[in-house]
């Protein structure tokens, strides 16, 4: 395949998962204390957003480029 196939339809994929799902929340453990046989960890949410105009325009590059790449 073409390399700009490739990357249009890496475009189109990612364009699709950023007008699907408008955020993306991820959880981390951290320790706050460690006494003895006493442990305390707390989870720390991590929120992702992503925006749906850059996933528009993502999903229309790859298109277009998909076009491109198709074209003799």
């Amino acid at each position: 395949m073409k390399p700009i196939v490739v990357i249009g339809v890496i475009l189109v994929v990612l364009g699709v998962v950023a007008l699907a799902v408008p955020s993306l929340t991820y959880f981390t453990t951290e320790r706050v204390a460690d006494v003895g046989f006493f442990q305390l960890d707390i989870s720390k949410p991590h929120t992702i957003v992503m925006n749906p105009i850059a996933g528009g325009i993502a999903l229309g590059v790859g298109i277009v480029m998909l076009l491109m790449g198709t074209r003799k």
